[in-house]
């Protein structure tokens, strides 16, 4: 039995989740291993250009990511798109500019191919998504608070969800099959 790291990625420019994974490539079993969010804040400083802070900021989540992806042999991604305003779009270029710089080798999924390979249905909600990855990973280090004396999953899961949904939509592409027999003839001549 083989396993290997790989990551999924959901990118944002205030939230990026990034879900590390054990897969075993014989039966195609994931395992979280970490789970870790970089968040970013707006500089609310008048004398901060707005441009210095979007770099600033994507700086921050090239920093808070790479230690994530070492040892990883392939991330999925979900590139953004359909942006209605600058900050968005804006948004989107950094996302895309941060995952074009992986050293990695990455495999591009749509929102529907995520939301179906997890909850099974393309119109899944935040709630939804974070549901299906605190059940199917329960021992992962989920972002959490006491409410009512009982400790529940925040809503910054969403994007932790997202990254293991974006994991599990990957490894069913056609893309990643090819990978796949890469690494099994490896781990079979290693053996």
């Amino acid at each position: 039995m083989s396993k290997v790291l790989i990551a999924g990625l959901d990118g944002s420019k205030t939230n990026f989740g990034v879900a590390r994974l054990l897969l075993d490539i014989d039966t195609l079993e994931l395992t979280v291993d970490d789970l870790l969010l970089v968040k970013t804040e707006k500089d609310k400083s008048k004398q901060v250009r707005k441009s210095s802070d979007n770099l600033k900021r994507a700086q921050e989540i090239a920093v808070g990511i790479r230690p994530a992806l070492q040892g990883c042999v392939s991330a999925f991604i979900e590139v953004p798109s359909g942006g209605q305003s600058y900050d968005a779009v804006l948004g989107f270029g950094i996302v895309i500019g941060l995952y074009a710089s992986l050293t990695i080798p990455t495999i591009e999924v749509s929102p529907g191919e995520t939301k179906l390979a997890s909850v099974g249905t393309r119109t899944a909600s935040k709630q939804e998504m974070i549901e299906w990855a605190v059940e199917n990973y329960p021992k992962a280090p989920w972002r959490v608070t006491k409410r009512g004396g009982v400790m529940v999953p925040t809503l910054d899961n969403e994007h932790l969800a997202d990254a293991i949904a974006i994991a599990h939509a990957g490894i069913r592409t056609p893309a990643f099959r090819q990978t796949l027999a890469i690494l099994t003839a490896s781990s079979a001549k290693a053996a």
